[in-house]
């Protein structure tokens, strides 16, 4: 498959550099950069030759979460339609969190929505300093659906909680407390403190690794197919109201929605 939303480039050493390349849309989540990122991660997790995965963005955003006219759209189209762009997120998500590689976060910029999922699903994440944060969803007349279950994995519920439904934005050190990065650094040391954490896995045994991140998933519960099936109906089902409806016009006509004070 040829990628034209993402990079996917791989060094000697079998360190493979996985990068959201829409910088022009903040690399927001449309549906061919969901099927680009989940071929992937697949085509990723099957190579042998692959040590680590390292997960970036281009330009100065990590991801604004999904791209709004692809909801949109979504919003248009019948019941059967939404369920299944709903899942095919859904299925990304998982993609990328079961990898049986580690998945290093590279997060250079900001993150909102679907791109706090993206962090979520990564094995750790190192961030910048000054970057910006939110589960903005509830602004739109949305929730975090399909994301939620790897993010509440990534928090907790009761850290979680504190963002989860506020739509607020939180900054780089933030995120530390919640779990969500493992250290925000200066721009200019971001690409040491990778490096730093991808040096130890160079002298693991590559199969003893997946076995241990398997392990992990399976012992911290990693989502079931049922929670995953009940995020996908929550996410078609907010596609189908009229918050989210309102919502989004209300984006695109540059203007307030009626909710807001």
């Amino acid at each position: 498959m040829m990628f034209e939303t993402v990079t996917l480039t791989t060094d000697a050493r079998g360190v493979a550099c996985l990068t959201l390349n829409r910088p022009e849309k903040h690399n927001a989540l449309d549906a061919q950069m969901i099927a680009e990122l989940t071929e992937a991660a697949e085509q990723l997790g099957a190579d042998p030759g692959v040590r680590v995965v390292v997960l970036t963005g281009a330009g100065a955003s990590f991801c604004a979460g999904g791209d709004l006219g692809w909801m949109r759209a979504q919003m248009q189209a019948d019941r059967a339609t939404r369920m299944r762009e709903a899942g095919k997120l859904a299925a990304m998500l998982g993609a990328l969190n079961a990898m049986p590689k580690p998945l290093i976060g590279r997060i250079q910029g900001q993150a909102f929505g679907g791109g706090v999922g993206m962090m979520a699903v990564c094995d750790i994440a190192i961030g910048v300093e000054g970057a910006t944060f939110g589960l903005t969803e509830t602004r739109l007349g949305l929730i975090p659906a399909t994301i939620g279950p790897y993010v509440l994995a990534r928090m907790g519920e009761g850290r979680a909680r504190r963002v989860f439904m506020s739509a607020r934005l939180f900054s780089a050190q933030a995120a530390v407390g919640l779990d969500l990065l493992a250290g925000a650094v200066a721009p200019e040391a971001l690409d040491e403190a990778i490096e730093a954490e991808i040096a130890p896995y160079l002298d693991c045994a590559p199969g003893a690794v997946a076995r241990a991140k398997a392990l992990a998933l399976h012992l911290g519960r990693a989502p079931s197919a049922e929670v995953v099936a009940h995020s996908i109906a929550e996410l078609a089902a907010c596609w189908e109201d009229a918050e989210a409806r309102e919502g989004v016009s209300a984006f695109f006509e540059k203007r307030k929605p009626g909710w807001r004070i």
